[in-house]
């Protein structure tokens, strides 16, 4: 048993090695410039070694996509159930926003790299991200019911428009591009705030309807069909980009490698 034992804590130790320099090396180089040969120098494996735990690259981002976002379903979850509806929807998107600062490369290789594959494709492992911004759908929909928000007010409008927010702030406290004297945490609350006072208020929503989240909607009835626009990995609320979107963006805030990143309280170049 005690041999059994080491070679499991030798391989949970190998397969960490094989995430963690993986994680480094798509956020600094950008996913689609590393290669199973590259994470396994910086390990100083061979690349057979690689694939004895993973069958391919794809799979080691689906394993690193996987930990960020229960890292933050964790903290979601943490706050989603808050007795008032509001408090829950802040906390949430502010949770989102704290989430890119504490786990800034996840965040990075999640949200920013558009080279990565969609985690459509494996749905099942992911489905509790559409859990997630369902019961964040949920809370949404129950500030309209308590008039907290106007019934114009569509929830799945607001989830894009809360996330758009928080969002912007934390790309550029990551790319550093704040001003000078600047405060990102400043810029990111008062971001989140301004949304909500327009949303209380009942500032008009243009965001075209089929452009809105669709995992925020109210739960389908039963035998829906799997065309149905709700579907999972389906609308620009996907967790990553669509397959033929992979090609990265021109500008500084294509993808992390292509500006400093702020990781960890130090500067990173690709």
């Amino acid at each position: 048993m005690a041999v059994k034992d080491r070679q499991e804590r030798a391989r949970r130790a190998l397969t960490r090695a094989i995430l963690d320099a993986a994680r480094e090396l798509f956020v600094s180089q950008g996913y689609q410039h590393v290669t199973i040969r590259k994470i396994a120098e910086r390990i100083e494996y061979s690349p057979a070694a690689i694939y004895r735990y993973f069958s391919s690259k794809d799979e080691i981002f689906f394993a690193l996509a996987e930990e960020g976002f229960r890292l933050l379903a964790a903290r979601a979850a943490a706050h989603v159930s808050a007795p008032d509806p509001l408090v829950a929807v802040r906390q949430v998107f502010w949770d989102y926003y704290e989430f890119s600062k504490v786990h800034p490369e996840y965040f990075a290789l999640m949200f920013l790299d558009r080279s990565v594959p969609r985690i459509s494709r494996d749905w099942e492992r992911f489905a509790f991200v559409r859990d997630m911004k369902g019961a964040l759908g949920a809370r949404l929909r129950e500030c309209v019911a308590a008039g907290t928000f106007p019934a114009t007010v569509d929830p799945e409008a607001a989830f894009s428009i809360l996330a758009a927010a928080v969002h912007g702030a934390a790309v550029i406290r990551l790319c550093r591009r704040l001003g000078s004297g600047e405060d990102a945490n400043a810029l990111a609350r008062d971001a989140l705030e301004a949304v909500l006072a327009g949303l209380r208020s009942g500032s008009p929503v243009t965001l075209a309807a089929e452009t809105r989240c669709p995992a925020v909607r109210e739960p389908a009835p039963a035998g829906g069909s799997p065309d149905d626009p709700a579907a999972p990995g389906t609308g620009p609320c996907a967790a990553t980009s669509r397959t033929e979107d992979r090609a990265p963006l021109e500008g500084s805030f294509a993808s992390p490698s292509a500006d400093r990143l702020q990781v960890g309280g130090s500067e990173e170049r690709s």
